[in-house]
């Protein structure tokens, strides 16, 4: 990663101390960057990170860094481009014609390296099971997982606009308390499945490639 990341903060600071902007803040930056950036006194609240129950990076170094310096992770990709969902449930391992966005192609592949469609749909069940115990949808159920974990602020949900937006049901994952029963029972799948940071590395780090 250039360093000129460094030159740009010291612009935006420059900004933020006139007034013209409120906050510093990053997206898709390693643990190892982060530091960098803390240590030369820049103050940043927080960090756009790609983070699900299929991805868990950032609970391997990036959250308790976060916890630390007061830092505010929002996570993107949640609902896997719309592969965590009840759409997929029961469903073939599609091809990639039929992944019609970028985002369906993007996560199938994080599926595939982080245990395949069989084992995916193992967790689809679960997370059914769970999501109808409570009245929700897998997808409420996914991103509450999310927004449970240390440092997570928000969970940040694309829309296709003239196509769907799904705002009513996300608002409801708000109204669900997961319990720990619950976490067990998806442990029991996630437990089995591989650890994206030993392939892909850090948060983001696919990027830096």
């Amino acid at each position: 990663m250039t360093p000129r990341y460094l030159d740009a903060l010291e612009h935006l600071s420059a900004l933020r101390d006139q007034g013209k902007i409120r906050h510093l803040a990053l997206t898709n930056f390693d643990t190892e960057h982060l530091k960098l950036i803390v240590e030369r006194g820049f103050k940043i609240v927080s960090n756009q990170v790609q983070f699900s129950l299929i991805d868990r990076r950032p609970e391997v170094t990036m959250a308790k860094y976060c916890r630390e310096d007061d830092i505010q992770l929002l996570a993107y990709g949640t609902v896997c481009g719309g592969l965590l969902t009840s759409r997929y449930l029961d469903q073939p391992e599609p091809s990639r014609r039929e992944l019609t966005t970028a985002s369906l192609g993007k996560y199938k592949q994080m599926i595939d390296a982080w245990g395949g469609w069989e084992l995916f749909q193992e967790l689809l069940a679960v997370l059914q099971d769970i999501a109808a115990a409570k009245q929700v949808s897998i997808a409420n159920v996914a991103v509450k997982c999310v927004l449970d974990r240390p440092a997570v602020a928000g969970a940040i949900l694309g829309v296709r606009l003239g196509a769907s937006d799904h705002m009513a049901d996300n608002a409801r994952v708000f109204d669900i308390t997961l319990e720990s029963a619950d976490y067990d029972r998806l442990e029991s799948v996630l437990g089995r499945a591989t650890d994206l940071c030993q392939i892909i590395g850090d948060c983001g780090d696919e990027y830096r490639r």
